[in-house]
């Protein structure tokens, strides 16, 4: 299989373009376990959610 004249700079591309998926991917997850650690801290102190309370009644 003849990728032609261009092929490093697809090859290269492509692979550049997964790194960044990967990354994005990773920090999206931490990111998500830091703000569900942080949540846990908050309801552990007492503080509440304001759709915990009924935010459809509010109205």
């Amino acid at each position: 299989m003849s990728l032609g004249p261009y092929a490093s700079f697809v090859v290269i591309s492509y692979a550049l373009v997964a790194a960044v998926v990967v990354i994005l991917i990773v920090w999206i997850t931490i990111d998500y376990r830091r703000h569900q650690e942080r949540l846990g801290e908050l309801e552990a102190r007492g503080v509440v959610r304001r759709s915990g309370r009924g935010a459809a009644d509010i109205r």
